[in-house]
């Protein structure tokens, strides 16, 4: 089973790993792909008026943000898992996590980065300033990565359990098979009547995950996922064909 994260627009800086190096991330189809917007990320850097407004950058953040887009290739690295910031990911509480949640999350987790495409949970990665919908000098991102991520994404053993944004989901669309699916954050009112959340998602998906990760292996069917998250307090269930739908907890009205 895959679990697939967004990234998140805020980074911690440092890390203890060597400069990047694109030949040990996972993927390596995914290499060119790579190097292509790296380069265009550099040439957007040339312009720091440019590079702000493609960044969508506020006046206090763009000193920082492009200064660690032009150290990219050479300032340190740590596990991808960690390097990202951010509701989901304080939710998701990595520095918290014991050695069998860590564990289970180099096996069966992966963050879908604008930069890199597709990253497993350790891929040791820079931090870096780049959004899905970012104009880049001659790459339009979602053209550049979708067939390349959607390739990788085929070639997954087992479920693919996708909690991404949908314009991360639009890098690299699911395979069409009953095990690949998309998942909808939802809170049920008095009324029973189950409504999409909209910052909030964020945290459930990343207490989602993090329940998930310290409860033991992970399941191996969609309907197996289904009932060890309903029994963890994560209501999860079928909406469509290609959707579960998750429920925060408490959301649901007594029976």
């Amino acid at each position: 089973m895959l679990l697939l994260l967004p990234p998140s627009e805020t980074k911690r800086d440092g890390g203890h790993g060597p400069a990047l190096a694109l030949d040990a991330l996972s993927h390596a189809s995914l290499t060119g792909a790579r190097r292509v917007v790296l380069d265009a990320l550099a040439e957007l850097g040339a312009d720091d008026a440019g590079a702000a407004r493609a960044l969508k950058l506020g006046a206090k953040a763009v000193e920082a943000e492009l200064a660690r887009n032009r150290a990219v290739a050479s300032s340190p690295t740590m596990p991808a898992i960690e390097r990202y910031t951010g509701v989901l990911y304080d939710a998701l509480g990595v520095q918290d996590w014991g050695a069998d949640a860590r564990a289970r999350a180099s096996r069966h987790l992966a963050v879908h980065s604008a930069l890199f495409g597709l990253l497993a949970a350790d891929d040791l990665i820079p931090a870096y300033r780049l959004s899905h919908d970012t104009r880049l000098p001659g790459v339009r991102l979602r053209a550049h990565w979708a067939d390349a991520n959607a390739a990788v994404l085929a070639g997954v053993e087992g479920p693919i359990i996708d909690l991404r944004s949908e314009g991360y989901a639009a890098l690299g669309p699911l395979p069409e098979r009953p095990d690949a699916v998309f998942v909808r954050v939802v809170a049920v009112g008095d009324d029973g009547v189950a409504r999409a959340l909209n910052h909030f998602n964020k945290k459930g998906k990343g207490e989602f995950v993090r329940a998930l990760l310290a409860a033991g292996p992970l399941p191996e069917t969609i309907d197996e996922l289904c009932a060890a998250s309903t029994a963890l307090g994560w209501p999860l269930r079928r909406s469509a064909d290609a959707e579960l739908e998750l429920v925060v907890p408490g959301t649901l009205p007594p029976r």
